[in-house]
């Protein structure tokens, strides 16, 4: 058996879903995707899933939240690594009127972070990286130089693509309905402690 670890782009996968499926699939359970992901052989080791807590949004930073428990509760290997976002003020070319927006950091730092950090320790054979950020690349080609013997596989989201992700993946695919259809959490998760997290009405 060889070991694989998957590197989820959470927004880069929210959107995704969302463009193409609305809400349908994003009460997602993410260990159980990444399990039907895998060929023969392969053994899914971590599930490092990479976002950032929704700002300034009260209604959909509960909805995240409850997710988030959801998946604590429910996926033994997925791990949930917390970034931010950060604001920006944005100005109109033609009106010159400003406003402040999100904009979300550090997301693809410390998924190249963690990718090049576990090459180094030999902790897969074959990294999973669910994107379609080219900017994922340069971590690629690290990893080539750090553990040559490791497969990079590359899983794009539904409505994204990247020719250089692809270019720079030993394998890549755009990730099926079937596979998402199949992988959604329980309408409602229960927890040890007798909490339940039930899926969010707007995301049925």
């Amino acid at each position: 058996m060889t070991d694989v670890i998957a590197y989820i782009d959470g927004f880069n996968l929210y959107n995704g879903l969302k463009s193409k499926y609305r809400h349908r699939y994003l009460w997602l359970d993410l260990e159980a995707l990444c399990t039907k992901l895998l060929v023969k052989d392969q053994e899914l080791r971590a599930v490092k899933y990479f976002t950032a807590p929704v700002r300034r949004q009260p209604q959909p930073l509960r909805r995240q939240q409850k997710f988030w428990s959801a998946l604590d509760i429910h996926c033994n290997c997925v791990s949930i690594e917390r970034g931010r976002f950060q604001e920006k003020t944005m100005t109109c070319r033609n009106c010159s009127s400003r406003w402040i927006t999100h904009e979300e950091k550090e997301t693809d730092v410390a998924i190249a972070v963690a990718l090049v950090e576990d090459a180094v320790n030999r902790a897969f054979d074959t990294a999973m990286i669910v994107s379609a950020d080219s900017d994922l690349c340069l971590a690629i080609r690290a990893v080539r130089r750090i553990h040559p013997a490791a497969k990079i596989v590359a899983a794009f989201p539904p409505a994204r693509r990247s020719d250089d992700l692809r270019n720079e993946s030993d394998a890549s695919f755009t990730i099926a309905e079937r596979k998402l259809s199949q992988s959604l959490l329980s309408k409602v998760v229960h927890g040890p402690d007798g909490k339940q997290f039930p899926r969010s009405a707007k995301w049925q």
